[in-house]
């Protein structure tokens, strides 16, 4: 028993639900006195604010710390706020979607701000004459805020000026840095984008400025420096490499033969289409090889290399010499040295995205005073900022007003659970499986670490994977089998999930907890269990025989060709020394089995003698005992087990497997036999329904087992009568048997 100690003035009530005292929540003083409740008392201290059937949206305005996870000082903050908002905290237990606009508090500032804010949002959704509020209402922040320039965000859209150069600016400065989203919807601009764009043009438009200072080296080949530039990266390493041949031609003059390419290698080639040959005769070298040999820019060149050669001397070559046919090693560094200082320019470019409005606009740009006036605009946006966050506070209290009270039946008590007129929070929906419908489906996200600590609950449970081929989504969920039998359930058994909106999803089993479900079934569990063990000793049995007779087979035939093999052995070899004559078989000695006959007639006579006992003692007891020997040496085999399943029944605790998702539970949520069976509804036929016993697809086999067992019954009824009166001389009888 928990000691009462009270220390505040409100009286609670309590109520014994799944073996704890649990604190009733029935009027809004509760709800307002709960921060003077003992945490002990709660049911919960802290859940996860995904995975529950509440609003995910409201339990995100609870979460304060913004760490995913809801806790006991959240729960008290958001009571105190919606206590001081509203004017009768009875309201609360309504659970409503709509809330009345004269049930908010407006003898407060901050109620009055709420009143306020709510009658606007009203009137800018086209709802001047309505008294009350919803969630749908307040959740459009986009129709909220369509027909205002400034809500208090700091982002002003295109729209929010009327000034046609202002608008284009906006819409440019999205175009190139992006964009926010205003409350309104639309994409906007910010204090942070707006900066961003300026420090963009500036860089862009002083770097273009170096140029300009010092144009006559940046832009050493005029207008056509950049294209000049690329042809000039196309071809260097190939020019490079046919000054270097040279020289090394003049270095030994027996090289030039070799670094003018071996004959083999146009042989390679000479069979083929040369068209398709192009990377090919690119590799070679640009121009014929010899010592101090200037390049020839109009013949002789390789001619996979010709178009660039040609580019090269129209943009470059006639720029720095005119009329020149032939380019010497000393004009090539005279040419490097031209694009060193545009190379170096061009290195010091800046990365923005701005370059796509061209200098021109840019340094319109930031030759116009635009930025200030665009800067006023924010500032009077965020001058509303205070009004707007009210109109979003609205949202929060109607959110409030309706999943407050879920929540604390869910948290503080778990009333909606033991309820069962509502589902709880933390139940995901129900699963169909082997006639039954089971109610305790709750969503997981990693099996294997749920269920190393799931285990400790004492139920049964089955993971499932769900598959919903309309939403294309997947999910994980664990049930609890809280009645009924297993026989039937394995991994790799399909059932079908619907969730709390009545969406369907393919459910597979793909792993059990084994634990006690019903008194039932661990009555028949020993039973179940001798059956399976003899089962599978005669499987055992008969698959040894089995391969025994193989063995025994493959091992005569084995036999039969090594005596054909060395047959024909010694039929091919005459020297060949004869066989050693077969061995005799052993003959049959009858005293080797004196012992083991023995031993089979002591079996029989031990057998028959615990038969004749076993009857002898029923046989002599009145009629009516007799059903009650059946019914105790039936309680004999299963009463150890029901007793253990009774006990293990009574200890399910839901618990650990909320525990597994993330929860802190403060008090056990027993889930005993009572409440277990509506848990898990097995099938049963609708009330006056007619039945037809008659099934045309019954077995129609011979009925062996019951006939074994009727037989063996009438004959120890009569062997024992035949003792008792005598019919036969049963001390001769076993006498024999045991000799």
């Amino acid at each position: 028993m928990i000691p009462i100690i009270n220390k505040s003035e409100h009286t609670w009530k309590f109520a014994r639900v799944g073996g704890i005292d649990r604190v009733c929540i029935d009027r809004g003083s509760d709800i307002m006195n709960l921060h003077k409740l003992d945490q002990k008392l709660w049911t919960a201290l802290s859940c996860p604010i995904y995975g529950l059937e509440l609003d995910a949206k409201t339990l995100e305005l609870m979460d304060i710390d913004g760490d995913g996870r809801l806790r006991v000082n959240e729960i008290l903050e958001a009571i105190k706020w919606i206590g001081s908002v509203l004017k009768n905290p009875n309201d609360l237990l309504k659970s409503e979607n709509k809330l009345f606009l004269s049930s908010i508090n407006d003898e407060n500032e901050e109620g009055k701000k709420l009143l306020q804010s709510a009658k606007q949002i009203l009137q800018n959704i086209g709802k001047t004459d309505c008294d009350c509020i919803s969630v749908e209402d307040t959740s459009d922040t986009e129709k909220i805020f369509a027909s205002t320039k400034f809500n208090g965000d700091g982002i002003i859209t295109a729209e929010t000026s009327e000034n046609e150069t202002i608008k284009t600016l906006i819409s440019e400065i999205i175009l190139c840095i992006g964009s926010a989203k205003d409350r309104s919807g639309q994409d906007g601009i910010s204090t942070e984008i707006l900066d961003a764009f300026y420090a963009q043009c500036q860089s862009f438009s002083d770097w273009f400025l170096l140029a300009e200072q010092d144009k006559e080296r940046i832009f050493a080949f005029g207008e056509n420096t950049e294209k000049a530039m690329q042809i000039f990266e196309k071809i260097k390493i190939k020019i490079d490499d046919y000054f270097l041949r040279c020289r090394l031609a003049q270095f030994d003059q027996r090289s030039a033969e070799i670094l003018n390419m071996n004959l083999s290698l146009y042989e390679n080639i000479s069979a083929k289409n040369l068209v398709s040959c192009n990377d090919e005769i690119s590799a070679f070298p640009l121009a014929f090889i010899g010592e101090n040999r200037p390049l020839s820019l109009v013949s002789g060149i390789n001619p996979a290399w010709e178009n660039d050669i040609e580019n090269f001397k129209t943009l470059v070559v006639d720029f720095v010499f005119k009329n020149k046919s032939n380019l010497t090693e000393k004009d090539w560094n005279e040419i490097i040295a031209k694009f060193e200082f545009y190379k170096n320019w061009t290195s010091q470019k800046p990365v923005v995205e701005v370059e796509k409005l061209g200098l021109e606009r840019i340094r319109e740009i930031l030759s116009a005073n635009e930025k200030a006036e665009i800067i006023d605009l924010i500032e009077k946006d965020k001058a509303l900022e205070d009004e707007a966050n009210s109109i979003s506070k609205v949202e929060k209290l109607v959110r409030y007003y309706r999943d407050l009270y879920k929540l604390l039946k869910n948290f503080v008590t778990f009333g909606d659970f033991y309820s069962r007129e509502t589902k709880a929070i933390f139940q995901a929906g129900i699963l169909y499986i082997d006639r039954r419908s089971c109610d305790l489906c709750i969503k997981v996200t990693d099996i294997a670490k749920h269920s190393a600590i799931a285990t400790q609950s004492g139920m049964y449970l089955i993971y499932c994977d769900c598959v919903s081929r309309k939403k294309n989504e997947k999910m994980q969920i664990v049930v609890a089998l809280t009645n009924g039998d297993i026989d039937n359930l394995s991994v790799g058994r399909n059932g079908i999930f619907y969730d709390v909106n009545g969406n369907d999803w393919d459910a597979t089993v793909v792993k059990i907890i084994e634990n006690a479900v019903s008194i039932r079934q661990a009555f028949w569990s020993p039973y179940r269990r001798i059956n399976k063990m003899i089962g599978s000793q005669i499987e055992k049995f008969a698959s040894a025989k089995d391969k025994e007779v193989q063995d025994t087979h493959s091992a005569k035939i084995q036999d039969t060709a090594t005596k054909v093999e060395k047959t024909d052995l010694l039929t091919v070899s005459k020297q060949a020394p004869a066989a050693a004559p077969a061995t005799p078989p052993t003959p049959f000695d009858i005293g080797k089995f004196v012992g083991i006959f023995a031993a089979i007639g002591m079996a029989i006579g031990a057998i028959g003698t615990a038969l004749v006992a076993i009857f002898s003692g029923f046989f002599n007891l009145s009629w009516w005992q007799m059903p009650l020997a059946v019914i105790g040496i039936m309680l004999a085999i299963s009463g150890p087990a029901m007793i253990l399943g009774y006990l293990k029944l009574r200890k399910r605790n839901l618990a650990p497997i909320l525990d597994a998702n993330g929860w802190a539970i403060n008090a056990r949520a027993v889930v005993n036999i009572v409440f277990g069976r509506t848990l898990t509804s097995v099938a049963t036929l609708p009330l006056n329904a007619e039945r037809n016993l008659k099934d045309p697809y019954s077995e129609k086999n011979f009925p062996y087992i019951p006939v074994i067992l009727v037989s063996a019954i009438v004959f120890g009824f009569l062997f024992y009568y035949a003792c008792k009166y005598n019919w036969i001389n049963c001390s001769f009888l076993l006498h024999l048997i045991n000799k």
